[in-house]
């Protein structure tokens, strides 16, 4: 399973990205807003949301988050239906986003929600600048995380 639920403080779910950590090597971290209607603030906050194959890319001079899931309100009135995998524009300031395109344009940079929070009420994505990993260096990267697990049961 990719898709883990944490408590941040304070109380608020968090859906993190873990296959992001596992496949790619994360650079720079910023923090987003998110443009969401009402009934998908309501099913994010329950815990419905995917980011898993989610990714962010910059048109026109503005982000948007691609691929991510937010499955319909049950209880929403019927006159009113959001495509669960239609483009949500996410909100940095202009200098962000320009540092952001220099980067992406580089060759192997890509963009991807890292997890999804609540800060004063209101759904933030944490994205990360992030470089494809190669197969070897997932299998060093698991040997080290077993490696320093033993250590600590060492130690304990």
């Amino acid at each position: 399973m990719a898709m883990a639920k944490d408590k941040q403080p304070g109380g608020t779910p968090v859906i993190k990205n873990r296959k992001a950590y596992h496949d790619y090597s994360i650079g720079e971290e910023l923090e987003a807003g998110i443009v969401l209607a009402g009934c998908e603030v309501k099913m994010v906050r329950q815990g419905s949301f995917s980011l898993q194959e989610a990714y962010c890319e910059i048109r026109e001079g503005e982000v948007w988050l691609v691929g991510s899931h937010i499955p319909e309100y049950p209880q929403a009135s019927t006159h009113v239906s959001l495509d669960p995998l239609r483009r949500r524009k996410l909100l940095l300031k202009r200098q962000e986003i320009k540092r952001l395109r220099r980067k992406v344009l580089e060759k192997g940079n890509t963009i991807i929600p890292l997890k999804a929070y609540f800060a004063h009420g209101k759904v933030k994505l944490l994205i990360g600048l992030a470089t494809g990993k190669r197969q070897h260096d997932k299998r060093e990267a698991i040997k080290q995380r077993d490696l320093h697990r033993e250590d600590s049961r060492i130690r304990s």
